[in-house]
């Protein structure tokens, strides 16, 4: 992988684990949805500023990601990207507070022994 090619792959992981922050982030305010109250939470997304922002850099990681796909080959760039679930993993241990139960971490172990395997050039 090229210094560029590293450089779109980081973009692409950077900005989507920010979509999901923000996404997180913004639906922590609407609360939870129901049959009754879905309506709201439909203008509720629409109008929440981190929602809103979220989508956003989901666009540029996604158009990042398009532009890494004109350069490497979709069987190393697809399982490259699932580091972005152990960056969400972080997220939600540090900013969230929520726990993560042995079974996930050893998971996560796995996805990342996976991507190395995946992205080693020989």
């Amino acid at each position: 992988m090229t210094f560029s090619e590293f450089g779109l792959f980081l973009v692409s992981i950077l900005t989507s684990v920010a979509g999901q922050f923000f996404l997180k982030a913004g639906a922590s305010k609407l609360g939870k949805v129901n049959a009754s109250n879905w309506l709201g939470h439909i203008i509720g997304i629409i109008t929440t500023p981190e929602l809103l922002f979220g989508l956003a850099c989901y666009a540029l990681g996604a158009c990042a990601y398009i532009l890494l796909l004109t350069r490497v080959k979709l069987s190393v760039a697809g399982p490259a990207v699932a580091l972005v679930y152990v960056f969400a993993l972080l997220l939600g241990y540090f900013i969230f507070k929520e726990t993560i139960p042995a079974s996930r971490i050893a998971g996560l172990t796995l996805i990342v022994g996976g991507v190395v395997l995946v992205i080693w050039n020989k």
